[in-house]
């Protein structure tokens, strides 16, 4: 009798974990030490995660090969410490033997460039210390963060988990003029966190439905984006159309802990109120509030089809005199693209600054941050106090659309109006 009809029927995701730890099958509740093809961490804890293995005696990691160290977070130095952080960074990746190092300006944010560079696969499983390391189920990998317990897995190459519940969600489209993923990512964190939907703390939720089924990569991992910052374990995407690898799809009787449906087509743009992503709210709550500070990027609408989607209610147009602008391409390449385009030109004459390709002020506003009393608009990863330098300024959150839009009127706008006035 063949092993494969021993096997019990998997969600994709169980089977990426069972590949990655040598089993013929997993299930929920399992103690397993699976093995990453790429490990990924990023300036901002190579330094901690170094001391720490120093202190414990180790000199070597166990498959430098595997690990991608990219720096994103701190990439145009405004300090004197942040050069120095950035020197000491460069010898730890070279006392290490990393396989691959982006440094600054050479790959960009690492939630983005992987994906873009080929480096992220289907069916991949890898190990990240960042918690949007989930951006990668957009291209239907999986990707867990261990957090501070990545060094375990640069240590031995292994660190030990237990295998997440999968939910199934079926998003049924086509949406409205104007409603991007990201929305739609606000409004399904929203039903989640408020316990509208079923349990989701370290689940994996699986998408599926006819809106998923025709969403551009870029819009897929905007919608991976809002739900890691409620504690999903992961989102997974079936592997884009033409993937070329061997396709990982779940079985048709997989057990999923709960299988949700929900129909888009009457969500308007969506804004998440200061403090999370989970705090969506139909825009026409918040318009009109005035605006200082507006920023489009981050990971999660960090693509070239984000910018360019801003780009066009932009063309021709002004942002409003009290409003500062920051557009941060996502990768290198994004920006490289946007500047062959006539893009960077359209973002320029609007008035917005360029910065350089990476996290921009979404990294603890190391650049770009908010003063006391300000109130910014942006597309983000997150929006709690202080995620953009002041705890007494105001974040929100919208689609680059919205951010767009409101960065041209001062004010949080319904993007809907501008774009039936675009040719």
């Amino acid at each position: 009798m063949h092993h494969a009809a021993l096997r019990p029927p998997q969600t994709a995701a169980e089977k990426i974990l069972a590949r990655a730890s040598g089993k013929p099958y997993v299930r929920p509740g399992d103690i397993i030490a699976p093995d990453p093809q790429l490990v990924i961490i990023h300036d901002g804890f190579v330094e901690s995660a170094y001391n720490e293995l120093a202190g414990l005696g180790y000199r070597r990691i166990a498959h430098p090969e595997r690990v991608v160290i990219v720096t994103d977070h701190e990439v145009a130095y405004a300090t004197p410490a942040g050069a120095m952080r950035g020197a000491r960074l460069r010898k730890i990746a070279r006392e290490w033997g990393v396989g691959r190092f982006f440094d600054a300006g050479r790959g960009g944010h690492g939630h983005i460039f992987p994906i873009e560079a080929g480096l992220v696969r289907p069916g991949m499983f890898l190990s990240c210390y960042d918690m949007h390391c989930t951006n990668f189920g957009a291209m239907g990998a999986l990707a867990c963060a261990p957090g501070p317990e990545i060094v375990s897995v640069l240590a031995t190459g292994t660190v030990w988990e237990q295998v997440p519940r999968t939910v199934r969600l079926t998003l049924h489209g086509p949406v409205g003029r104007g409603v991007t993923a990201r929305d739609v990512g606000f409004y399904v964190t929203t039903l989640f966190a408020s316990g509208r939907l079923c349990a989701y703390d370290n689940r994996i939720v699986e998408l599926a439905g006819s809106y998923v089924e025709a969403l551009p990569l870029s819009e897929r991992v905007a919608l991976c984006n809002s739900l890691t910052e409620i504690g999903v374990a992961n989102i997974w995407f079936p592997p884009p159309a033409g993937a070329p690898e061997e396709m990982v799809s779940s079985d048709p009787d997989a057990h999923f802990e709960a299988e949700l449906e929900l129909d888009l087509g009457h969500l308007p743009p969506q804004v998440a109120l200061p403090g999370g992503p989970h705090r969506g709210v139909n825009i026409e709550q918040v318009a009109g509030t005035r605006v200082d500070h507006a920023y489009i990027g981050s990971c999660g609408s960090g693509m070239y089809e984000d910018f360019a989607a801003a780009a066009a209610l932009l063309r021709n147009r002004r942002i409003a005199p009290h409003v500062r602008l920051l557009v941060v391409p996502g990768t290198v390449e994004t920006a490289r693209r946007l500047a062959r385009d006539g893009l960077i030109d359209v973002f320029q004459e609007a008035g917005a600054m360029v910065l350089p390709a990476g996290c921009g002020p979404c990294a603890g506003g190391a650049m770009g941050p908010l003063a006391d009393g300000e109130t910014s608009i942006s597309t983000a990863a997150t929006n709690h106090a202080g995620r953009f330098g002041s705890k007494n300024a105001q974040a929100y959150l919208g689609s680059p659309l919205t951010v767009a839009a409101s960065a041209l009127e001062g004010r949080i706008a319904d993007p809907r109006a501008l774009l039936s006035d675009a040719p």
